[in-house]
């Protein structure tokens, strides 16, 4: 099957929908610029998206005191392009790729590897190429340290990067042996990179390397091909594989359909990623403009981040100093999600796990900041129900009615119809 495209133009409650979706969240005015378009054509236009960012970042990496002061300034400095930057959507996918192609900042902490790995995300947010992608996650220098492929070598194979290919990458527990692994990180042995390591070199460039003294150039059998297999191989036979299709859309559909995303739709999806060879640009594009995506409301808990972000734009960016959006950056820490930190390989399990009693009681208390607080950012416009709910007339909108515009606002974003998108 493939996905039903949405038949109608879009109302106001879709393109709210649309939008709290793509871009975390949207005022008004650009929710009415959206009503009455075609859903393809939304969803193409917020996927042509190029690598500008926002003017006047406060937050410059290369000027941090040490490894920790410098993690913090790349946090805020991510922060500042997901609340201004002029494309929200590429930055949707790229934390949505973070936590699919995993890197950690307890173990990655020169700068340009990780100005390289988000840079990485961002050019590939909607590849044209998922096994591209795939291979140049795989010789950044962030991948290689983090999952210790700089240590792999001749005659003592590290199988730790071979394994998370295949297991947390393309195709899932269940679709390759133990053999696979083995024979996986022979293949790439002597993938390493140079520059940039220990603590005191934070500041250094790194840059992939291929050492052909520690490779193994031996006959080796991967997922039922054999044959004397080098690194590019291994990650074209596992990106290409018919179960990565699976797999990785059902991330996408985790991303912006439901926490618990529909079997058959997912198939969907996977049908349009092998008929295209990995086009991921165009199964968003067909997912983005579905019946499917239109259909499902609510289904999704907003992450701390996504939480941060969809209130500050809902609210139309308004200005913030550096000092408030490094303390949001730690805010949204506290509630479970700190940026280019995932609680391991697997990445955040994210759904329900996102709320518990004192992640709640931190979004009321920001929520609360954000519109209630002596130092709340002014509003050049009080968000309607519609921008902060996706809904016209919201369960909220008949108490909202007695309370002065901040309390309003307030009470809108603590509701569960800001907190599911």
């Amino acid at each position: 099957m493939t996905l039903t495209p949405l038949p109608r133009p879009l109302n106001a409650e879709d393109a709210a929908h649309f939008l709290r979706r793509t871009a975390f969240g949207a005022t008004d005015a650009q929710i009415r610029a959206l009503v009455g378009k075609n859903a393809r054509t939304a969803a193409r236009e917020a996927l042509a998206f190029d690598q500008t960012t926002a003017p006047g970042n406060p937050f410059d990496p290369m000027q941090g005191a040490g490894p920790g002061p410098t993690l913090q300034l790349t946090r805020g400095a991510w922060l500042f392009e997901l609340v201004y930057g002029p494309h929200p959507l590429r930055e949707k996918l790229a934390l949505t790729w973070s936590n699919h192609f995993v890197i950690g900042t307890d173990k990655v902490r020169n700068v340009h590897a990780l100005a390289g790995y988000l840079g990485l995300l961002r050019r590939h947010a909607a590849t044209a190429s998922f096994e591209r992608f795939t291979l140049e996650v795989a010789q950044s220098p962030a991948m290689l340290r983090y999952l210790d492929n700089d240590q792999n070598r001749r005659g003592k194979p590290n199988e730790n990067f071979s394994r998370e290919l295949l297991e947390l990458f393309t195709t899932g527990i269940g679709h390759y042996s133990e053999e696979d692994v083995h024979e996986g990180a022979r293949a790439l042995t002597g993938w390493t990179f140079e520059g940039g390591r220990g603590n005191q070199n934070y500041l250094e460039p790194s840059r992939f390397v291929f050492n052909e003294r520690q490779h193994d150039p031996g006959r080796k059998t991967y997922l039922g091909q054999s044959g004397e297999l080098r690194g590019e191989d291994i990650i074209r036979l596992a990106a290409t594989h018919p179960q990565t299709a699976t797999f990785v859309s059902r991330k996408l559909h985790r991303a912006f359909l439901a926490d618990t995303p529909d079997g058959a739709a997912v198939q969907g999806s996977a049908e349009t990623w092998r008929r295209t060879n990995g086009n991921v640009r165009a199964v968003l594009e067909e997912l983005l403009s579905s019946e499917a995506f239109y259909a499902s409301r609510a289904r999704i808990i907003r992450s701390p981040v996504e939480f941060v972000v969809g209130a500050l734009r809902t609210l139309g960016q308004p200005t913030m100093d550096a000092k408030a959006l490094l303390n949001l950056t730690q805010t949204a820490g506290r509630m479970g999600q700190v940026l280019l930190q995932p609680e391991n390989v697997k990445g955040w399990d994210g759904g329900r796990e996102w709320i518990n009693d004192t992640t709640l009681l931190l979004r009321l208390q920001l929520a609360a900041a954000l519109t209630l607080g002596s130092k709340a950012p002014p509003l050049t416009a009080t968000p309607s129900a519609l921008a902060l709910t996706g809904l016209e007339r919201p369960p909220s909108a008949a108490a909202a009615l007695k309370l002065n515009p901040q309390q309003a606002t307030y009470l809108h974003l603590i509701s569960p119809e800001f907190q599911l998108a």
